[in-house]
């Protein structure tokens, strides 16, 4: 009766601020994709809920009692338990919506579990403002606070994903207090078509993350993992991803992908890094 999901990495392609609330939360109009790895969720029967994690990145995620996954257990309401593992493969707290990604997991393996529909869509976007689009899990459109998830109409083009993150801590609310602007356009209001990589390449050269100015500014290092993926023979386009630090760049297909990981792996054996198909 076990229950398993993907919580697939998500990946900000485009990302900019647009305002504030008067409530201090930013604004944001951003294109979201996600690729074809990530944590694994898996829940099945048990008296209580209760919460085991492992994996690669799991010393840095303790079990405690405002994990996200037992936060999004509990938005059930229900008394129901249920034995919730998490196998951490994503870094923490590196803006691919880790932490988010494991929340919609969670919410979408009990709800098929204990045979319950989801909890509001206000309940849902109290654990985070990435937990909508991660919920929805295909490519978005992410725009006010995170509450509205358009999906696209123009599909994605294949592609691969090379992630990596060169192991620092970035604080989101410090990168947001010191953006400069924060009032900025926003993404054009027709989003695609991209018939092939290079099209969606010229697309997002044009488009920005605004948070990478500042995250860069705060942690230099971005700067050199940015530009280690823009040298590698095929990359596409480089980027940052949310409020950083692991950055992306978009590779042709498979094997180049593996070859640029590879060669970056070589440089900084201590990065995170990893190449993966990037979800359509």
């Amino acid at each position: 009766m076990a229950v398993e999901r993907l919580a697939r990495a998500k990946i900000n392609l485009a990302l900019h601020v647009t305002g504030q609330r008067a409530d201090g939360y930013h604004l944001l109009d951003s294109l979201v994709a996600f690729a074809e790895m990530g944590d694994t969720v898996r829940v099945e029967p048990s008296d209580r809920l209760s919460l085991t994690i492992d994996g690669a990145m799991a010393a840095g995620l303790p079990v405690t009692d405002d994990n996200l996954t037992l936060r999004a257990a509990r938005l059930f309401g229900t008394e129901l338990g249920a034995a919730i593992h998490l196998t951490k493969r994503l870094p923490v707290a590196s803006g691919i919506g880790g932490g988010s990604a494991d929340a919609a997991a969670t919410l979408l393996a009990l709800s098929a579990l204990w045979s319950l529909p989801l909890p509001s869509p206000e309940a849902i976007l109290s654990l985070g403002a990435d937990v909508p689009v991660c919920l929805s899990g295909h490519p978005a459109r992410m725009r006010g606070i995170g509450e509205k998830v358009q999906p696209l109409a123009a599909p994605l083009p294949p592609a691969w994903l090379l992630l990596t993150n060169p192991g620092v801590a970035v604080s989101t609310p410090e990168i947001f207090r010191t953006l400069a602007e924060k009032t900025n356009p926003g993404l054009p209001e027709t989003l695609g078509p991209w018939p092939d990589l290079a099209a969606l390449a010229r697309f997002l050269n044009a488009q920005r993350n605004d948070l990478s100015p500042p995250a860069c500014a705060l942690a230099p290092v971005i700067v050199e993992a940015l530009a280690g993926l823009a040298d590698q023979p095929g990359c596409a386009c480089a980027r940052m991803s949310g409020s950083g630090a692991t950055c992306f760049g978009l590779f042709p297909n498979e094997a180049v992908a593996t070859a640029a990981a590879e060669a970056l792996q070589r440089r900084h054996p201590a990065w995170w890094i990893i190449s993966a198909a990037l979800a359509r």
